[in-house]
Formats: structure tokens, sequence, C-alpha cells
């Protein structure tokens, strides 16, 4: 059995960040979003929804359509267009999960088997592209050029972000710079996106908008560290996941870059069998997460996503202070502390 490394370095801790305040201060509107969401995912292809709702009813926060709500609320918002537009984010979201674990070969999501192992890929490939579509269909029917412009333009650097991740599978040679392009592409276009459409339909000043897009970007840097270290993790049994998929599938993160730039001649030869020739063996994930306790590389991994959270909390210094933006910025701190 692999050793299960605990990233509790605060055992003191009373109480841990949470995005409830945020979700109750949103919760009418995150209603009325899940049922534009229900409505737009309806097809008479019978299929389609069956399989769209095992993936969007299986669980989750719904976090990114919540930052939409969110920071349309901070900007004084209160009508319709955000909860579209937070339903469009969301089938975007589906999309590239669904078109993600074709890719990753994954059998498990939030605890229950992917939509792949069901249906099969081209059933998965192509229900991520009907969702695409529905969220093309949302950005037009919201009638503005810049709101179209700013998803759009997420959608195609998510889908350069997953290529950029393809490139690197199996390479140690990657870069610190290379990788957080790629969690930058991937993962932190779609938050910014997210929290700058929600100053867009507000019509708030540039500022505002750009402080906004800085805030979901940074979240989602953070965001995807974590995640990438949780993959190391015991909290990642508690989310639903398997431990070690992205050794398994030879993602080169940021645990094992730090851990293969900090090893020794033995150590690196390792990561070279493992990563790069994918020579794997049943003990070899327990021997990895050795190496990657011994250089400390999980603990350093979150100490760069505090960074960007802290830059997150800052892009949002130029509003006034309120409940929005106090649940907001605790919404920072829940995301980071998923890996306690």
């Amino acid at each position: 059995m692999a050793i299960i490394v605990n990233l509790d370095a605060r055992k003191d801790r009373e109480t841990k960040a949470s995005i409830a305040r945020l979700l109750a201060i949103v919760e009418q509107d995150l209603a009325d979003t899940n049922d534009i969401i229900l409505k737009r995912m309806h097809s008479e292809v019978e299929l389609i929804p069956t399989l769209a709702r095992h993936l969007i009813a299986a669980g989750g926060k719904r976090l990114r359509p919540v930052l939409t709500l969110g920071s349309a609320k901070l900007c004084g918002y209160e009508g319709d267009r955000a909860k579209k537009l937070a339903a469009c984010v969301e089938f975007i979201h589906t999309a590239t999960l669904l078109h993600d674990d074709v890719v990753d070969e994954s059998n498990l999501r939030r605890g229950n088997e992917t939509a792949n192992v069901l249906w099969g890929n081209q059933a998965s490939v192509l229900v991520g592209d009907f969702l695409f579509s529905r969220s093309f269909q949302l950005m037009v029917e919201d009638g503005s050029l810049e709101v179209l412009s700013i998803l759009s333009n997420a959608s195609a650097v998510i889908a350069e972000g997953e290529v950029m991740q393809l490139m690197n599978v199996g390479d140690t040679n990657t870069t610190e710079d290379s990788y957080l392009q790629v969690i930058s592409s991937k993962t932190a276009a779609l938050f910014a996106a997210a929290c700058e459409v929600g100053a867009v339909v507000a019509g708030r000043p540039k500022a505002e908008a750009e402080a906004l897009e800085s805030f979901g970007r940074n979240l989602g840097i953070a965001f995807q560290l974590v995640d990438d270290a949780l993959d190391y993790s015991a909290e990642q049994l508690a989310l639903g996941k398997a431990i070690g998929d992205d050794f398994r599938e030879g993602k080169v993160t940021l645990p094992i870059l730090l851990a293969f730039r900090r090893g020794n001649t033995e150590e690196r030869a390792f990561w070279k069998r493992v990563v790069e020739d994918g020579e794997q063996t049943d003990s070899d994930l327990e021997k990895a997460l050795e190496i990657i306790r011994r250089h400390n590389a999980l603990e350093d991994t979150i100490e760069r996503a505090r960074h960007y959270g802290a830059m997150a909390k800052d892009a949002l210094g130029i509003f006034e202070e309120s409940e929005i933006k106090a649940a907001l910025l605790e919404a920072v701190d829940f995301s980071i502390e998923r890996a306690f």
C-alpha cells in the first residue's frame, strides 16, 4: 500500500475556510442557474441529457458559476444576465471535464465512474462538443460582443492549455514556467473569464473588470496548484478521487518538478524511468511519495498556492468592503485549505 502524504501542517486549526457564506449570498441565483443548466442540456437525443446529467448532477460546488454570480453582485448587478452566463461557464467547464477524462483515460470523478467508462469515449467527446455548443448559444443570446470575446477566448485558451499539458507528459525537462503556463491556460483562464464577465454585465469601469479578471486568474492558479498537490495526499480520497492519477499518467506537475530538481542522481534516474519511460511497478507510487515528502515538494507547492491566493485577494482591493467581498476573499482561503 502506498504511503499517504499528510499535508496537515496546522493541526491546531480550529476552523477551516468555507464557501458557505458565498453560496448563501448567491443561493437563489444559483438555483435559477441550475434551472437554466437543466433546461439547456435537454435534447431529443436521449443519450445527451443522460450523459450530461451524470456529470453535472454528480456533485461539486459549482465554484466557477458561483464566482460569476458573486462577481456580478460585487459590482452591484442583480439581473438575469449573470445567471445565464454562469450556466455558460458551467457548460464550458463540464465539456472540458468530459474531454479530459477521455484524454486521461480516467475511471473515477467525484467518487463516481466517469462518463467515458459508462458510455464510451466517443459519446463523451460528442456530448462535450454539444455542451460547448450550448455555451456559445448562451453567449450569443447575451448580445454583448465583449462577453462573447471574453468567454470564447477562454475556451480557446483552455484547449491550448490541454494540448500543452499533453506535450509535457513524460518530460522531466519541463520548466516551472512551462508548467505555470499550462495551468494558467487550462484552469485559470476560465476562472478569470467567469469573474470578469460579472463586471461586464454590471457595466462597471474597465479597472474593475481587470481587477476581477486578475482575482479569478490568480485564484485559478492557486486552485490548480492545490489540486496537483492533492493528487499525492490523503485528502484526495475524501474528494472521491484516486491517489496518484497524475503519477500514473506521467503528468509532470509541480510536486514532481520540485522533487526532480532537488533530487540526487538516483532519484532523478527513478523519475526518468517512471515518468519519461513510463516503466512503473506496483511499488513505484510509494517510492515517489517518499521522495516527494523527503524534499518537501507538497508543502512548497501549497506555499506557491498561498502566494497566488494572496495576489487574488489583493486584486479585490479596489472594491469597497462588503459582505460579498468578504465571501469572495474567504473563497480564496477555502480553495487553498482544501489541502488540509
